[in-house]
């Protein structure tokens, strides 16, 4: 859906002063003398005009928006409240509930002046570093027992200058102990570390006033809702990161997270999900061009990091990876090598298999339709190819073949896929409804428009399920959510991701906005925005989704309802579905992966509810040591029950090892794929259903 605003919106050529900043009491740094410039303020003007005008949920930009752009600031500029002292917070109280004002007179010194001073404070921060392990990393006492708080957001600013000073030490001493514990000897440690906090000074010599405009300004438009950015010219240039490093490059979705970069989303065949060892949550510390040295990316900008990763095609990157089942205090790292690719569509492609599933003495086959995005090959259609390829012509295709083959179900694979074009959501619901509405799409203005299934007849209507997870989303969701309205299907596995808002992108005289300007509905007229599509049977999420999703997004919006655009028909899953999850229980208390997914998953629970860290060497390698004995115990119970030897330590992947191969497994042998085809088969004999051939 294609959405323009009109050009007289940023018609807002308004001659304004800049105005001069406050004097600094620090020395003399390149960013002293940082300040907007005449087409950045105006900028800021035509966004503060754009979003009073055509964002979906017009808030107002008053003394409560203000609040929220001060502190997303300072969490953005200093999450782990690390640098900032308390009197640096006390001097920029008083503009506490003045941004808006500040905004709308196009007034950028305050923001100017904020991210000066946490420059400053970087900066004394790293020299108190470099001057710490300038005493030698061998000097760094470790014996003693002291603790450092890992989990700073609420933490009190500290009061002066000692108390930072003792912070970073004990900061310096965890990195030492991490790098120690990963098997680093005193020497690299002290190289690494050494050159790591240099190159952040360095780089923060580099700082454009571009860059701290940016910085405030994307503030601004994110407190909105965190789907509306502005970008300056030279993100605006590859303003998708999300794209650009899909359609060129690794195929991973990444984010900033405090000091690291962290892995959001690997794009289906993508090159790092074809590796293997690349996993959503996954840290990014390093890259490295080829067989060149690897370059530690600790502190960079998500931006710069993306420069680095991106490259041409058939060229390798290599990635130094923080795995996401780490413990907080594990620091060890993989290095995984991925060749720069684009992602081909046939790749992409919907594709079938067949589940031979055993149950209550007889033998039953059910398709399996794995569909990994939402695709539809606009040049060929456009073109008029009758031959082009989308989602819904393969999925048709396949169902025939399904049919011809006489399952007795179907279970539509939808984990992983994070939505692609909304035409091919609306024509996949096509498939398997009678006709009517598909999706609802409520603008800014309160219109709503329906978009609709007009031909009548359903082309499949036998048994159906649906597998989803935290990462089915956009796309997915509104098919999950038709399909779920209709009761056409089970939907089954984890609560999907919850991104249910329309954007647009709107040039700028300098940079663009990225604003979003209507919601998507489900036909009940739920919202998928925030809560997602809930599953009638749900499974353990292997995602974390405090960390994951759009309810783990500072300023989501919220989910809402709107009047239903069908009557609510009889639900023929309702009466059996007590019966379902009991039935699930009893399997899945049984089933070794299943048992080993919920035992990692408390684990992992427990060690990310640690606040703090010992810094006592011997104390640290004993809890690194039980964490890796307790990892190994369930691996092995795992094994044993699928009758294969046990490890006596946990593999570490090789990092020249090539890409796993496609697996030749059989979809018997994915635990939740094949529990999802148990659970229908449930229902079909709870029910007496017969599939409709």
């Amino acid at each position: 859906m294609k959405h323009f605003l009109p050009s007289t919106t940023l018609a807002l050529l308004i001659g304004l002063t800049v105005l001069p900043m406050s004097a600094s009491s620090f020395a003399a740094n390149s960013w002293d003398n940082l300040q907007p410039d005449r087409d950045e303020v105006i900028a800021s003007l035509n966004v503060v005009e754009l979003l009073k005008r055509h964002h979906y949920s017009k808030p107002p930009l008053d003394d409560k928006r203000s609040e929220i752009i001060y502190q997303s600031y300072l969490k953005l500029l200093d999450p782990a409240r690390s640098y900032f002292l308390a009197s640096d917070i006390a001097e920029f109280d008083k503009w506490r509930f003045q941004f808006d004002d500040f905004l709308k007179s196009g007034d950028l010194a305050p923001g100017f002046t904020i991210y000066k001073r946490y420059l400053d404070r970087i900066k004394s921060r790293l020299d108190f570093a470099l001057a710490q392990l300038s005493k030698g990393v061998d000097k760094i006492d470790l014996n003693t027992q002291e603790t450092l708080l890992v989990d700073r957001k609420d933490a009190p600013w500290a009061k002066n200058e000692a108390e930072l000073d003792d912070l970073w030490r004990k900061r310096v001493k965890d990195e030492v102990l991490r790098l120690k514990i990963a098997g680093k000897d005193p020497a690299k440690i002290q190289e690494t570390l050494t050159k790591r906090y240099k190159n952040q000074l360095a780089r923060l010599g580099q700082t454009r006033s571009e860059d701290v405009f940016q910085a405030y300004l994307n503030t601004f438009a994110m407190s909105y809702d965190p789907h509306t950015n502005y970008l300056s010219p030279d993100s605006a240039e590859n303003f998708d990161i999300n794209m650009s490093l899909s359609l060129e490059g690794i195929g991973a979705v990444l984010q900033s997270d405090n000091d690291n970069v962290k892995i959001v989303r690997l794009v289906p065949a993508g090159p790092a999900a074809k590796t293997k060892q690349v996993a959503t949550a996954d840290k990014i510390i390093g890259v490295a061009q080829g067989d060149k040295e690897m370059v530690d990316v600790i502190g960079w900008r998500l931006d710069e990091v993306v420069k680095l990763i991106r490259g041409p095609k058939g060229s390798v990157v290599r990635l130094e990876i923080v795995p996401a089942s780490n413990a907080p205090s594990d620091q060890t790292t993989k290095i995984v090598s991925i060749t720069r690719e684009a992602v081909k569509l046939e790749e992409q492609a919907a594709k079938k298999s067949i589940l031979h599933l055993n149950q209550d003495g007889k033998d039953y086959k059910l398709g399996v339709i794995e569909i990994p995005a939402f695709y539809l090959d606009f040049k060929a259609y456009r073109a008029g190819d009758p031959e082009y390829k989308s989602t819904t012509r393969d999925v048709k295709k396949l169902l025939t073949e399904l049919q011809s083959e006489k399952v007795d179900g179907v279970v539509i694979d939808l984990r992983n896929n994070g939505g692609g074009s909304l035409q091919e959501a609306t024509e996949l619901t096509s498939l398997f409804i009678d006709k009517g509405p598909t999706v609802l799409v409520r603008n800014a203005d309160g219109k709503v428009d329906v978009l609709e299934d007009e031909n009548s007849g359903a082309f499949y209507k036998g048994p159906m399920a649906l597998l989803v997870n935290r990462l089915s989303a956009s796309a997915s969701e509104i098919f999950a959510g038709a399909m779920q309205d209709y009761h056409r299907a089970l939907i089954i596995g984890g609560q999907t991701f919850g991104k249910g808002t329309v954007q647009t992108i709107q040039p700028l005289n300098h940079g663009e906005l990225k604003l979003t300007l209507a919601k998507f509905y489900r036909v009940s007229g739920q919202s998928t925005q925030h809560q997602g599509v809930l599953p009638d049977i749900a499974y353990p999420s292997i995602i974390d989704t405090k960390e994951i999703g759009e309810s783990a997004l500072p300023e989501a919006m919220t989910y809402d309802t709107i009047k239903p655009a069908i009557k609510p028909a009889v639900d023929p899953f309702k009466p059996f579905l007590a019966q379902l999850q009991s039935r699930h229980d009893v399997r899945s208390a049984k089933d070794a992966e299943f048992v080993f997914i919920e035992e990692k998953l408390a684990l992992a629970k427990k060690l990310m509810s640690e606040k703090t860290v010992s810094l006592n060497e011997a104390e640290r390698r004993k809890q690194h040591a039980d964490i890796e004995a307790k990892q190994l115990a369930l691996e092995n119970v795992r094994r044993k029950a699928k009758g294969e030897e046990p490890l006596k330590e946990l593999k570490k992947e090789d990092e020249d090892a090539l890409p796993a191969e496609d697996d030749k497994t059989k979809p018997e042998d994915d635990a939740y794929l094949a529990e999802t085809g148990r659970i229908l088969l449930d229902y079909l004999g709870l029910s007496g259903s017969v599939a409709k051939k």
